[in-house]
């Protein structure tokens, strides 16, 4: 099987039963990320490219990490709720910073601190908020989620 046929194949019939619900369950222990990236790998031997290594395989296809992959759909998930492009009824309200406007965007949130509270350090809030503020305002401040997806990768710099 070629490079080309088995990307298509991967992403098509593998990655949507790898990731189903992955910004619900969220996979932040090294072990489960291990275990996930371990299904990837074991799909990559069948185009024969038993002498690269699990990350010089990935880069070959152009395939991005499961780690960068949940990262980039949860920044999507935001960019969707800071965007009102989710049904508000439906979405969480998340609390934008007070201190937005000084910075130059609307769209910087709030941080809470959980440090007293070890079960709330992973809930999807407490996970992204420093990731989503850390990026700079030509990337979240997009008209559209392609343009944001065009503008986060290209920040991140995956081709």
């Amino acid at each position: 099987m070629d490079e080309r046929t088995f990307t298509l194949l991967y992403k098509s019939m593998v990655w949507p039963h790898v990731e189903f619900a992955n910004s619900v369950w969220c996979p932040y222990k090294k072990g489960d990320l291990k275990e996930i990236e371990k299904i990837q790998e074991s799909h990559q031997l069948v185009i024969r490219l038993e002498n690269k290594s699990h990350i010089d395989r990935l880069i070959y296809l152009n395939l991005p990490t499961l780690k960068y992959r949940c990262l980039r759909g949860d920044m999507i998930v935001v960019f969707k709720i800071t965007h009102n492009i989710y049904n508000t009824t439906v979405s969480p309200d998340l609390p934008f910073s007070e201190r937005a406007n000084t910075r130059g965007s609307n769209y910087k949130l709030q941080n809470h601190s959980f440090h007293h509270y070890d079960l709330r350090k992973h809930f999807f809030f407490a996970c992204i908020v420093n990731i989503w503020n850390s990026l700079p305002n030509s990337v979240f401040d997009a008209c559209t989620v392609n343009a944001f997806k065009a503008r986060l990768d290209k920040f991140w710099q995956f081709p």
